[in-house]
């Protein structure tokens, strides 16, 4: 709600436009996945189910049904299916062609827009382009365009088949095209709230021209509003990084994001002949890339981290050591290179040397930052170490940016007592249907319900898709039958009980929704 004079009725909104919003709108689009007749799932109970229903569209079947008995890594069962339905196996090391048709059909679209930031592809275009990402190129696709056909000679081994942020983001950016999805999206776009309104309503929002939550419209804003039946938030969890909450952490050597280091060491040569080390804070992926790019660029690295370095929580300990060399050289270090640790502190012992490249700092907590550059730290026996350091990387995750919302998102989660968190508190919902169990009308997907990888929050475009299709078939069924009670006059209701006549149509030049 960007607040227009002349408010717009669509029939749902999807906040946000990556790999989430992407897929869910490529299936709202009339793109319906069908079982290939010529394809034999390697699950022989799940096949059984399939072909009881072959006839129907996967969006039309008893989802609930069919995910029973699936497991994977995924904790929402429609991700579990929709991924082993698009890769059988995966898990396995097969590469198992996908046992779904695809097949477009007009009279399953439904309207809807996807608002973004930026242009498609949504937090890919804003990582550290030397990274490789967590899973293979083939799990970053989305259905009905092949990875590799638009990554062209990019393919690095048969073991290893990662790709760069630039790869992944290019693709999302082609897979829209190529779809013929571009009139969904409305790109460069933030939304500053969403919230229910009833049609006594409408007038008011119209009196609000020019404004943006009271602010006046400057020349660089073009406010607007939308009313739309469903709302999906698809934000991702990357918006808001976690900090620390110490004493500097606002100083300016301090950051939160690995493309800062990218940016520091591509423009400014003096980092990397600094005597003083770049402090890397977090036992993260996205710490072990930051500690990565300071190596590849001969940046010397203080690592410092709260859990010990043999922890069996830790996520080196999930990675295949084939696939993922870089990480498991990072994991090493954190345990052949520890700083040595004093029983006692003493003012007159002298310190013990850093390794040259790289120093680990296991069950070390982070007291505050000084102006001067130096840095507190904490051992896990009590003893204070102080360092002078280049600059600081404070890796220890990230929070959605839900502003937008009431209460910021808080009352949708799991426990509504504490912040919406994509690993400890991801928002509540239906299982199969994606729909917030806390505000009906409002649905969530990926990261912001624990999917942080792209192969399993294409299920949640599964699950909404299903869900609205159902809901849209119903209610013709159901309209049909009224219009025929009444003796023909064509009426319509929207969801609040409100009639509009047929000529809403020809006034908004949009289509009513029975």
């Amino acid at each position: 709600d960007c607040r227009h004079a002349k408010p717009t009725f669509l029939k749902n909104i999807n906040r946000g436009n990556g790999p989430s919003g992407i897929c869910l709108s490529y299936l709202l689009s009339g793109y319906t996945p069908y079982l290939d007749p010529m394809a034999v799932h390697p699950n022989p109970i799940l096949f059984r189910k399939l072909q009881e229903a072959k006839q129907l569209p996967i969006t039309e079947q008893d989802l609930e049904f069919l995910c029973e008995g699936l497991e994977g890594r995924s904790g929402n069962p429609v991700a579990v299916l929709f991924d082993t339905l698009l890769h059988p196996n995966a898990d396995l090391g097969f590469e198992f062609p996908s046992v779904l048709q695809w097949r477009l059909e007009k009279k399953h679209h439904i309207p809807h827009l996807v608002l973004g930031k930026a242009t498609p592809g949504g937090a890919w275009h804003a990582m550290e382009g030397s990274m490789l990402t967590i899973s293979l190129g083939i799990w970053m696709e989305l259905p009905g365009v092949n990875y590799r056909d638009l990554t062209p000679g990019k393919r690095r081994s048969v073991s290893n088949d990662r790709a760069t942020p630039d790869e992944i983001s290019s693709y999302y950016k082609n897979y829209v095209k190529l779809m013929g999805l571009q009139k969904n999206f409305v790109d460069n776009t933030y939304v500053t709230s969403v919230q229910k309104l009833h049609r006594s309503h409408e007038k008011s929002t119209g009196d609000e021209k020019n404004t943006v939550n009271g602010q006046l419209n400057g020349d660089t804003h073009v406010p607007f509003s939308l009313f739309a039946e469903n709302v999906v938030l698809a934000t991702g969890a990357a918006d808001s990084p976690a900090r620390l909450g110490v004493e500097g952490e606002d100083l300016p050597y301090v950051f939160h994001s690995v493309r800062d280091l990218g940016v520091a060491v591509s423009c400014h040569s003096n980092l990397s002949s600094s005597p003083d080390p770049v402090l890397v804070v977090g036992a993260g992926l996205s710490a072990a890339d930051a500690v990565l790019c300071a190596l590849n660029h001969r940046v010397s690295v203080l690592h410092a981290f709260r859990k010990r370095a043999d922890d069996p929580g830790l996520i080196f300990k999930q990675l295949p050591k084939t696939l993922y060399p870089e990480y498991h050289r990072v994991y090493h270090m954190m345990c052949s290179q520890v700083y040595p640790a004093s029983p006692v502190a003493n003012p007159t012992a002298p310190s013990p040397s850093l390794f040259p490249d790289y120093t680990s700092f296991p069950e070390h907590c982070v007291l505050s930052f000084q102006p001067d550059m130096h840095c507190v730290m904490r051992g896990s026996n009590g003893v204070l170490r102080v360092f002078k350091v280049s600059m600081v990387l404070v890796l220890i995750g990230t929070y959605p940016n839900l502003f937008f919302l009431k209460e910021q998102g808080q009352y949708l989660g799991l426990d509504p007592s504490k912040p919406i968190s994509c690993r400890q508190n991801p928002v509540d919902i239906n299982p199969y249907t994606f729909e917030c169990n806390a505000d009906p009308g409002l649905f969530a997907m990926g990261p912001l319900v624990g999917d942080n990888f792209v192969r399993f929050l294409k299920g949640g475009a599964l699950g909404i898709a299903s869900c609205l299709r159902k809901r849209l078939k119903h209610r013709i069924e159901k309209n049909r039958k009224l219009i025929a009670k009444e003796g023909g006059f064509n009426v319509i209701r929207s969801l609040d009980g409100v009639c509009f006549t047929s000529c809403c149509y020809k006034c908004c030049q949009l289509p009513c929704y029975l």
